[in-house]
């Protein structure tokens, strides 16, 4: 949700940092992001980053799935008219979902906002990259002709992602898929297919990343639920070797050296 006139200020923070690490710069491509909000006392209004089409009414989900409102119409490809709205207040920059076989979003893949901010992350030495909702092929290739032969992740996150996955991802050096659960759960049409989503992914790339959507209970406690730590267990055994927290834990330092520690045990404990 960081804004371009952010940018520069937190890429100096991070390049003068005393032992800096890797970063990783994420780029949101098609998501769907909200741009501006208009809230009326008998419903809500709301402009999107990306035109779409859609049938409608349609229900849309907020809150990574938590809240919901129906769409009555869209307007101009770009302007969502609501029943009512979600119980919860919504804000730029948040991401919305609409599950409808008719969505088509449209348009480039990268917004004019987003190619200047690769330009500034690559003008400060970024070279490892994620591209979110990635659903074919030439979305990475589109993407490389901003990046280059950087490192790309490339965040799977909705049905389309999948079936590129099954059908045309083909593994190549500085390419590696991510199964970025926070997202992909809400997009799939049943909870219990994210079990078959993760074993597609994990089959097709060795190097694939799972993310989000684990050890949420030390959120709330410091000790781990054994459910958290049994997730561990079966992603290691599904073959991800590699991790990517969420920002509910990372924002807060506390709960991310929680998160460390609880890492470091499952390594010592189990996947040695």
């Amino acid at each position: 949700m960081i804004q371009v006139q952010e940018l520069d200020e937190e890429l100096d923070i991070a390049n003068n940092i005393k032992d800096p690490i890797p970063l990783f710069f994420d780029i949101k491509g098609k998501q769907l992001r909200i741009t501006e909000v208009m809230s009326y006392h008998d419903h809500l209004e709301l402009t999107l980053n990306h035109p779409i089409t859609v049938q409608t009414p349609v229900p849309v989900l907020f809150k990574g799935g938590e809240d919901h409102a129906l769409c009555l119409r869209v307007s101009d490809k770009k302007h969502l008219i609501f029943d009512g709205g979600p119980a919860y207040n919504v804000y730029e920059g948040e991401s919305i979902h609409i599950r409808h076989p008719s969505l088509d979003v449209m348009g480039p893949i990268l917004l004019d906002y987003e190619i200047v901010k690769i330009e500034k992350a690559k003008k400060a030495g970024i070279s490892r990259w994620c591209l979110s909702y990635v659903e074919k092929e030439a979305d990475i290739d589109e993407f490389r002709k901003y990046i280059g032969k950087d490192l790309v992740i490339a965040k799977i996150e909705n049905k389309k992602g999948l079936d590129y996955v099954a059908s045309d991802f083909h593994k190549e050096p500085n390419l590696c898929l991510m199964a970025a659960c926070g997202d992909l759960y809400v997009e799939i049409d049943k909870p219990h297919h994210i079990m078959d989503a993760l074993r597609l992914i994990a089959g097709k790339d060795p190097e694939a990343f799972a993310g989000s959507r684990m050890l949420l209970s030390l959120v709330d406690k410091p000790v781990p639920k054994c459910a958290d730590l049994l997730q561990l267990a079966w992603l290691y055994d599904t073959g991800f070797r590699r991790m990517m927290l969420c920002d509910e834990i990372c924002l807060k330092e506390e709960l991310l050296g929680s998160a460390v520690n609880v890492f470091d045990a499952f390594r010592q404990a189990y996947a040695l």
